[in-house]
């Protein structure tokens, strides 16, 4: 019997032999990576439908095109599920990633020029909460605040000191790198009493606030922006929650005021990932990360390694690698060979460039996903160790073995 060729490889063999190569590399590795993770084949499939040929714009039973009759009921389905799974009293589901979901805050409460307080990049902040190169720091008066230098934790009394003196109208919490629980009442009292709008990002824990292994920001913030992938392990969107009152400047601001027509295809892929983290085995799973990244933070506490606020609540750990003498870079090229995908990144008040800094920030998602329990965890710091060091010395022969290593483990946890 002959099997035909597929579609893809019949029409574009290049890009097909790189699709094959790239899931041959997600099998091998061990994806550290904490913004990274896998879909179910479910989303996959979701993702790739014939959805993606049908154009949208506007909101269900307000479009600009005809054709609608599956797409309104699949928006509402999502953003409906989106309600129910974070208890939210509305939802749109339709910003293209997290950053324009980010943006549409500020076209819906911010005037050019107004000020908005986030957390410093460099301590663990997004570009979009204010940072320079962002248009949210160019076309906004951004203040920020920071970690303390002896706990890496934030400071609340110094987000209030700010708050108080600045006046901010939007007040952003949550970030890129923060190992810890963010107490978002203590921040809804700040904004309270500067009369701020307070916006949680909870890009990098939504799943985890879904799976009920970290607090959850919506009875105390006035908006949560995420995206969908992630520890949700969902597909590349973005979601706005938000309470009653702010659904229409918050609509209005992704569509016109941002984009066209959302991506329908990924709008499936939404609802399905949502349905499948409203499930008891998303909360194993969602407790089974935190689990992981604590044992794994033990691992390399126990061989030295110094850690950002000394461990982590969740599923983010961010080494700080000066005391190894070895780059935040040096050391993600390294593992990278050694079959462990981590990023290179900076940590607070870290003397090195961005593009070249002190730290190296993992998570444990996607490996817990792959089905690596507590037990395993000790063995990829080892590998870790194994790798740092030899990055240090350029012995290349020691990152092939751990290559090998690590590949052996992975293949007995298949990808879903």
């Amino acid at each position: 019997m002959t099997v035909a060729p597929s579609p893809l490889a019949g029409t574009d063999p290049e890009v097909a032999a790189l699709l094959s190569a790239e899931e041959d590399r997600q099998r091998r590795v061990a994806r550290l990576i904490p913004s990274e993770n896998y879909v179910s084949p479910a989303v996959l499939a979701a993702t790739g439908s014939v959805f993606t040929n049908k154009y949208s714009e506007g909101y269900p039973g307000r479009r600009y095109y005809e054709g609608q009759q599956n797409v309104d009921p699949l928006e509402t389905l999502a953003a409906g599920r989106a309600r129910a799974l974070f208890g939210a009293e509305h939802a749109n589901v339709q910003p293209y990633s997290g950053s324009p979901a980010n943006l549409a805050v500020y076209l819906a409460f911010l005037q050019p020029g107004e000020t908005v307080l986030g957390m410093s990049l460099p301590m663990g902040g997004h570009l979009t909460h204010g940072w320079d190169v962002s248009a949210t720091g160019r076309w906004f008066r951004p203040v920020r605040y920071g970690v303390r230098r002896d706990t890496g934790r934030i400071d609340l009394d110094e987000v209030r000191s700010v708050a108080l003196a600045e006046r901010p109208k939007v007040i952003f919490c949550g970030g890129t790198a923060v190992p810890r629980t963010i107490d978002f009442a203590g921040f809804a009292a700040i904004a309270a009493e500067v009369g701020a709008v307070l916006v949680a990002d909870i890009a990098h824990i939504a799943g985890l606030v879904a799976g009920g292994a970290h607090p959850s920001p919506v009875p105390h913030a006035d908006v949560v922006t995420t995206t969908t992938h992630k520890t949700l392990r969902g597909p590349r969107g973005a979601m706005i929650l938000s309470r009653s009152e702010h659904a229409k400047a918050l609509d209005r601001a992704v569509f016109p005021g941002l984009q066209g027509g959302p991506h329908n295809a990924t709008t499936a892929a939404i609802a399905v990932a949502l349905t499948e983290a409203a499930r008891p085995s998303f909360r194993d799973y969602a407790h089974a990360v935190v689990a992981n990244a604590a044992a794994l933070a033990d691992g390399l506490l126990a061989r030295g390694y110094d850690l950002v606020s000394g461990g982590t609540d969740n599923h983010l750990i961010l080494l700080d690698l000066t005391s190894r003498g070895v780059s935040g870079k040096v050391a993600a090229q390294a593992l990278d060979r050694a079959g462990i995908e981590t990023n290179y990144n900076t940590v607070p008040y870290d003397p090195r460039t961005p593009f070249d800094p002190s730290g190296l920030r993992i998570g444990t998602p996607a490996v817990t996903t792959r089905g690596l329990g507590v037990a395993d965890m000790d063995l990829l710091a080892g590998w870790i160790d194994r790798a740092v060091a030899a990055a240090g010395t350029g012995d290349a022969a020691t990152l092939d073995h751990v290559a090998k290593e690590v590949a052996d483990l992975m293949a007995e946890h298949p990808v879903p």
